[in-house]
């Protein structure tokens, strides 16, 4: 029995450490599938700049978060033949060819301030009839604009009664003469016309009320009174704006700077009206590169005849680059531009891509040409770049050049 009871008691010593860590090795598998879910986070795919350490909704679009790597120093991405095939990405080896055209500059088209017209009051008075209300209106020359009540021009509509009844008492007197011509130039420069001023002549009745009109034709741009205001001479009226010729600015690194030149032809294609290119001689190219960016501007001016372009619309100047015999070229949608620089898509291994700072030179509508970052032989993206791009920043959380340094 006592041997019995020494064997019982040895064999559940053996076993007691056994389960003692087994179920220590229980406490911590929740602890550390804890662990190493907190180092998962998600991301909205439509606003990156969300950032979550658990799997919900985006509380912008309210989307499903998903997963990405913010953490990750990796440039590569991985991805497979089928997601491949599906994002249509292709790739070509990069060789050296012959290349001639322009330089594809990114521009606008701007009013141009030489077709805008500033009318202020030419007298004191209260504006008594408003017939503009609105901006946005087109307006004809000669067109009523707003009448004025003012007792200054009355005092001087009888100064130039009284002149008049003068010299009748003392006709051909040279100084009487001068007194009437003295008070009707006062009458025309406080905004009387010619017929008024002979109207008041003929009928030596005389009006406080003056109708002011639109000296040219245009568009009301902005309306700086209101029907019954008081204003004061040189007050600001309103301003026309005329669309018969725009400007067309456009952005210039500096490193294409010295390809332009004051009075260069160059050519225009307007964003939807590719049919119609304007040619365009560059009137003026800026000395300082614009406040916060390394982008110059130069600027010209095209004729709108038909007033069938508005400002603010996007264009492309062609700008001539002569020709280049043995370049590195790629077409153009391989470069992906934004404001951290241009950069394409190498494909290192069967199923990673990697992007690479470059640095382009000549261009057309079709090629570009690679002037550092690449060498002869590299296999790049051409098509789904962009995808990459996007990709990248979902699962990465950051832009894919960050920390890259242009390979020479």
């Amino acid at each position: 029995m006592e041997r019995k009871s020494f064997i019982k008691k040895f064999a559940l010593m053996a076993v007691l450490p056994s389960v003692f860590i087994a179920a220590c090795s229980e406490e911590k598998k929740p602890e550390a599938a804890a662990a190493n879910k907190k180092l998962q986070t998600f991301t909205c795919p439509m606003h990156p700049q969300v950032i979550k350490n658990e799997m919900s909704t985006c509380p912008i679009c309210g989307m499903d978060l998903v997963p990405f790597e913010k953490n990750s120093n990796e440039k590569a991405l991985k991805i497979d033949e089928k997601r491949q095939a599906l994002a249509n990405i292709t790739t070509m080896v990069i060789g050296v060819n012959s290349l001639t055209g322009f330089k594809q500059l990114n521009g606008r088209l701007t009013i141009n301030p030489e077709q805008s017209n500033y009318i202020s009051s030419r007298i004191a008075g209260r504006v008594e009839q408003l017939y503009i209300r609105e901006t946005g209106v087109k307006v004809n020359k000669g067109q009523a604009l707003y009448q004025l009540y003012s007792e200054q021009l009355a005092t001087l509509q009888q100064e130039y009664m009284m002149a008049i009844a003068q010299e009748k008492q003392f006709r051909g007197d040279q100084i009487e003469r001068q007194i009437v011509a003295s008070a009707k130039q006062k009458l025309l420069l406080y905004g009387q016309s010619e017929n008024q001023v002979q109207q008041l002549a003929k009928t030596q009745q005389k009006d406080p009320y003056v109708t002011f009109y639109a000296p040219t034709s245009g568009v009301v741009a902005e309306l700086s009174i209101t029907q019954g205001q008081y204003v004061a001479e040189g007050s600001p009226i309103l301003r026309l704006e005329g669309y018969g010729q725009l400007w067309v600015e456009a952005d210039v690194y500096p490193s294409e700077a010295k390809q332009v030149k004051q009075g260069q032809k160059v050519k225009v294609i307007i964003a939807g009206w590719e049919d119609q290119p304007q040619e365009m001689t560059i009137d003026f190219i800026t000395p300082a590169l614009q406040a916060g960016t390394q982008l110059t501007q130069i600027r010209g001016s095209i004729p709108n005849l038909k007033n069938q372009w508005q400002p603010g619309l996007q264009t492309n100047v062609f700008l001539p680059s002569g020709n280049q015999g043995n370049a590195l070229t790629l077409p153009v949608d391989a470069v992906i531009r934004d404001g951290k620089g241009m950069h394409v898509w190498i494909k290192s291994g069967k199923d990673n891509f990697e992007p690479r700072l470059v640095k382009t030179g000549t261009e057309n509508d079709q090629q570009v040409e690679i002037a550092e970052g690449l060498q002869n032989g590299d296999q790049v993206v051409v098509t789904g770049a962009y995808l990459l791009y996007s990709e990248y920043i979902l699962k990465k959380g950051k832009n894919p050049v960050e920390g890259l340094k242009l390979k020479s």
